[in-house]
């Protein structure tokens, strides 16, 4: 190791150039920085603030008093349907306009406008309270000389504060001392980012002797820091002590709101974030809006029946016209006069006659649905994991239905598929591989054996094993009573390599804000802690500078195998060729590697860098990029200690669950980080790779090389280039990604990518993952689906249609970022096979049922229109209208959006394919078959009546009770269908099925009996007295009670009938076998042969 105890750095000359990196620094107390624009904030400590800054005061809810109304009906009134209603109701309020009175559209309106409001007033008031009990919370403040006691609400920035153990922080806070020693204290995430494990928080040495009131009283000093973002685990400042040197602050040394003190007695801060510009409160956004392909499809739809609503409202008017000139000898009409402003007014009549064509009540019953069928999802003990007491939680109801389409799942690796418990297995030093044993002794390890007999290995494997056990940032904590201790990591790797070391006798003792101690084969040795240069995605390496007991300044370096390679010196790559066969090998069996290197510094040269990185670290501007360019220079000339190799076992039911997936149909894509042999172990351990799949390998480095093995592979692909379900697995690495994902290639790579059965990347960024899922969730059209557990996968989660988080143990940033939420990769199946296939279905049958319900009787009007000369008479009574939809056919769409099912749980789970079975059931034919249907069975309910019901065969004392006995006939007529159409489609039923078609039925009778004697004792219902006399006095009515809605449902019947039989399908197949309860696999077996 002498070369590189006497390495050189090659520092800037230009003294300028080196200033380029702490410019900022230089900045004064109050300055601006950049061009006039203010980049950070100057903050008094512990006196009042020259700039007003936010107030503590947090509100989540959406509403306050005052603005409820106009934001509530802003809301609702940004949906066109809401617009056009609320349009025809205004119209009706046009004296001699309006054929259905004044009210029969604003009522209705007003009704489904207050259940929308209830439900957000209800929502809104648990948020309000919410907020007023963490508002009303109380902390120590510092006010002149004295602690005083005050709500959160009134903190302010540059507040000194004082928080108790076990109690939350009120504000985004910097330490400045604690009861520890050198000002440490210990804090819970576990509302931030769902991380359980203790965290430790540390003041600069210059505030850490702040302990007494009059101490802090009497403190004078300025924090220069950004501007408040979302950041969580970034943070840059400075703080400035009068008398003293700017000290350079980071994240490790803040203490944000939501977090929770723990283990320390009390602890000093000053507030420097405060309400809605704290680092929680600028993280509670909500994801992104995301609409269903159902409620996409239904909106084009409506849009389309407006039109046509448009066209019949025109062709009525000019019909109207053209009776009227034919028939001009009619003067007592009046009709002649003012033509022009008739035809408005006729327009405007048979815009109001024929505005019910589009479901009025549709919007508020797909909410109540969806919200129902959300709560069912939460309550499914199937998809509850009771190790870790999480339930599976529906965080949007909005895309219950597009659960039963995915196509593509874009699945993360490490914490999803796999358990994110790590266990060390092996490590690679030198030309030797050591693996733990079954023994509890450490002397029987050959690694120990080696050290303590003077192997010449001996020397690298005792710095291999002081690296791991320093090289990090955990906290140790003894347990008094049974003295054991317990790492408090940041991420399960790094426990997992301190419980490697202990077992081979190094163990990671204690650690102070400067210093590490260790217990090396029972000698305790202490390391100062000079610089910790951390870990992230970009870097893909950590590194800590220690001073030795010897007295030599050491840098220890671990990271992924291409990083540290590329650093290497040349002599310091004695064991490069053979550690990598080992880290192959490693990859192989499926576990996740890293490798450990290290240089021994000059004194001088690390005295020369550390000015340059303590600059580079109190600068304000781009401090990530100075630091980046400070750790390359000293993050070079290694040698090369050896590997470690760290098992993360698949998840259970791992494989089980995705050879069930593409069953169904389902393209599985894995992005991980890791490399790429230990991502192709897994895909053959989780059956994601079929033993012999063919693979198509990517790992190209250069743009020309990749398009040139992209086309080979291509035409290799020949007329299956594009078209799913080739068995094959492509395989790509992130270097290839970037090329792949360039605009010349994008298109080549997604035709190459379809035409294979699953996809795996490796060694990709969190950009990347969401590039790629954004790539296929934009140009295939398919609904598409991304599930993770850590906070690099919130970018895909987002980008999907469906983003599925993990509530797992890098925390619940996945989690909290997703539309639904499970603990374990296998309750995908359930949240898919199940609820997804269901609630699509569910809710194709309901809409497509709402819009015919509603075209079946309000069409008549159209006919009524022909046979009443274009009058813009209405055929039914104002206020029957107005309850169809809320009243007599509200119940059946709720059945059949609540309870109906294909098949049970357990044949869904059990026959994968019926999920690709039923994925296509809504589209714009099947959408206009049933609208076509409506109008045909409008049709037969209104002519087979009106061609029966003759006037004066009705009673036979000859009474006739005029155009409204008809209505209400055909009235009861459309009831009794529409209800009993919704029961052929129903494929379920339960006593709720049953109460809601008949229940329906009966109300429209019991209503109007009613009805019919409402006036005079109440005011309304005028020509409806004695109409229930009328109606069923009358044989000719009860004759076709039955005869008539049977006549217009026959053809249905038939038509159900021939396609479950002739043309039946494997779920008809399997529904049919569930019933007479016979086994479902012989009716696959036979479909596959088929």
């Amino acid at each position: 190791m002498t070369r590189a105890e006497s390495r050189q750095f090659n520092f800037p000359d230009d003294s300028e150039d080196r200033n380029n990196l702490v410019r900022d620094s230089d900045a004064p107390d109050c300055g601006i920085i950049g061009s006039g624009n203010q980049d950070y904030r100057v903050i008094f400590i512990n006196r009042p603030q020259p700039t007003k800054y936010c107030s503590n005061q947090i509100s989540t809810a959406k509403y306050s008093v005052i603005s409820f109304i106009p934001s509530f009906l802003f809301e609702q009134f940004r949906r066109y349907a809401n617009c056009f209603f609320l349009f025809v109701a205004l119209m009706q309020q046009i004296p001699d306009v309006s054929p259905t009175g004044r009210y029969t559209t604003l009522v209705p309106l007003i009704f489904i406008l207050l259940v929308s409001a209830t439900k957000e007033i209800i929502e809104d008031f648990k948020r309000h309270r919410a907020d007023g009990e963490i508002n009303h919370r109380e902390v120590e403040v510092l006010r002149g000389s004295r602690w005083q006691w005050i709500e959160w609400r009134h903190v302010v920035v540059g507040d000194v504060v004082k928080v108790h153990n076990n109690n939350f922080f009120p504000a985004d806070l910097l330490v400045l001392s604690t009861s520890e020693p050198q000002a440490m204290c210990y804090i819970e995430t576990m509302n931030l980012d769902g991380e359980t494990n203790l965290k430790i928080r540390q003041g600069v040495s210059e505030t850490a002797t702040l302990l007494e009131t009059k101490d802090l009283e009497v403190f004078s000093g300025t924090i220069e820091c950004e501007l408040p973002n979302s950041i969580i685990y970034d943070f840059n400042g400075t703080l400035k002590i009068r008398g003293g040197q700017a000290v350079s602050l980071g994240p490790d040394r803040i203490l944000l709101r939501g977090a929770m003190l723990r283990n320390t007695s009390w602890v000093f801060g000053v507030v420097i974030y405060t309400g809605h510009e704290t680092k929680l409160m600028k993280n509670a956004t909500s994801a992104p809006l995301k609409r269903s392909s159902v409620d996409r499809m239904t909106n084009t739809q409506v849009l389309m029946l407006f039109f046509l609503l448009i066209v019949l409202c025109l062709i009525s008017a000019i019909f109207n016209e053209l009776w009227t000139k034919s028939h001009d000898s009619h003067w007592y009409l009046g009709i002649n006069e003012h033509a022009v402003k008739n035809f408005a007014y006729n327009l405007l009549t048979f815009i109001i006659l024929y505005n019910n064509l589009i479901p009025i009540s549709l919007q508020v019953t797909l909410e109540v649905v969806r919200f129902v069928q959300a709560i069912f999802i939460n309550m499914d003990i199937d998809m509850y994991h009771e190790e870790t007491n999480t339930p599976a939680v529906a965080r949007t109801s909005n895309l219950n239905e597009e659960l039963g389409m995915v196509k593509y799942i874009f699945s993360d690796k490490t914490g999803t598929l796999t358990r994110n418990v790590m266990e060390f297995k092996q490590c690679s030093i030198g030309d030797q591989i050591y693996s733990l044993t079954d023994s509890d002794n450490p002397k029987d390890l050959f690694l120990v054996q080696h050290l303590q007999q003077g192997h010449p290995l001996s020397n690298t494997i005792r710095e291999f094993m002081v690296l791991m056990s320093v090289c990090h940032t955990v906290i140790p904590e003894r347990l008094a009573e049974t003295g054991e201790i317990v790492y408090h990591a940041s991420s399960p790797d790094e426990r997992a390599l301190l419980q490697g070391a202990k077992a081979f006798d190094f163990v990671f003792d204690t650690r102070t804000p400067h210093t590490v101690e260790i217990i090396a084969l029972g000698v305790r040795q202490k390391y100062e802690i000079l610089n910790v240069i951390e870990f992230t995605s970009a870097r893909k390496r950590m590194s800590v500078i220690v001073k030795a007991p010897d007295g030599k300044i050491k840098l220890y370096c671990k990271g992924a195998d291409t990083v540290i390679c590329e650093r290497l010196a040349p002599n310091g790559q004695t064991y490069k060729n053979i550690t990598l066969q080992h880290l192959e090998a490693f990859a192989q069996a499926g576990l996740r590697t890293l490798c450990f290197a290290m240089a021994v510094i000059n004194e001088s040269d690390y005295v020369e860098w550390n000015k340059m990185y303590h600059k580079a670290t109190i600068s304000l501007q781009n401090r990530e990029i100075k630091i980046e360019d400070s750790a390359n220079m000293i993050e070079k000339d290694l040698i090369l200690l050896g590997a470690t190799a760290v098992e993360d076992k698949l998840q259970e039911q791992v494989p089980e669950t995705i050879a069930a997936l593409l069953q169904a149909d389902i393209n599985v894509w894995v992005l991980t980080g890791d490399k790429q042999e230990t991502a192709i172990n897994i895909g053959y351990s989780s059956k994601l790779i079929g033993h012999g799949t063919p693979l198509i390998l990517l790992n190209e480095t250069s743009l020309d090389n990749l398009r040139s093995t992209m086309h080979r592979h291509c035409h290799n692909l020949g007329d299956g280039l594009g078209k799913p379900g080739n068995e094959l697995c492509l395989v790509i690495d992130g270097q290839s990604l970037t090329f792949a994902l360039s605009h010349e290639l994008r298109r080549d790579f997604l035709q190459l990518c379809v035409s294979c059965k699953s996809v795996i990347c490796c060694r990709v960024s969190p950009m990347q993952k969401a590039e790629v899922v954004d790539l296929v969730t934009v140009n295939t059209h398919c609904v598409t689906l991304a599930i993770g557990d850590g906070a690099n996968d919130v970018a895909m989660i987002q980008k999907a249609h469906v983003g599925v988080g993990i509530s797992g143990v890098e925390g619940l940033q996945a989690a909290c970022a997703s539309d639904y939420s499970i603990a374990q990769f296998r309750f995908l199946l359930k949240l898919l096979f199940v609820h997804g296939s269901w609630n699509y279905n569910r809710m194709c049958k309901l809409i497509l049922y709402s819009f015919y319900k509603n075209i079946c009787l309000y069409v008549m009007e159209l006919w009524f229109a022909i046979y009443s000369g274009w009058s813009g008479q209405i055929l039914f009574e104002r206020w029957t209208i107005g309850m169809y939809n809320v009243l007599f056919t509200a119940a059946p769409p709720l059945a059949i959006g609540l309870f109906d099912k294909t098949c049970s749980a357990e044949t869904m789970l059990r026959n994968p394919k019926l999920y690709s079975q039923g994925a296509n059931n809504f589209s714009v034919k099947v959408f206009w078959i049933w609208i076509g249907n409506a109008i045909y069975h409008s049709i037969l309910l209104f002519w087979f009546p009106l061609l029966s019901v003759k006037h004066d065969i009705i009673w036979s004392n000859a009474m006739d009770g005029g155009y409204l006995v008809l209505g209400n006939i055909v009235y009861t007529y459309v009831v009794i269908t529409v209800c009993v159409k919704s029961g052929l489609h129903m494929q379920f039923w339960t006593w709720l099925t049953h109460l809601a078609i008949w229940g329906s039925i009966a109300a429209w009778f019991v209503l109007i009996l009613i009805y019919s004697h409402f006036w005079p004792t109440v005011p309304m219902g005028q020509v409806m007295r004695g109409m229930d006399i009328m109606v069923f006095s009358s044989p000719v009515f009860w004759f076709g009670l039955v005869l008539i809605p049977f006549t217009v449902l026959i053809a249905d019947l038939f038509i159900l009938s021939f396609q479950s039989t002739v043309f039946k399908s494997l779920t008809d197949a399997v529904r049919e076998s569930e019933i007479r309860k016979t086994d479902t696999s012989s009716v696959l077996a036979d479909n596959k042969n088929s």
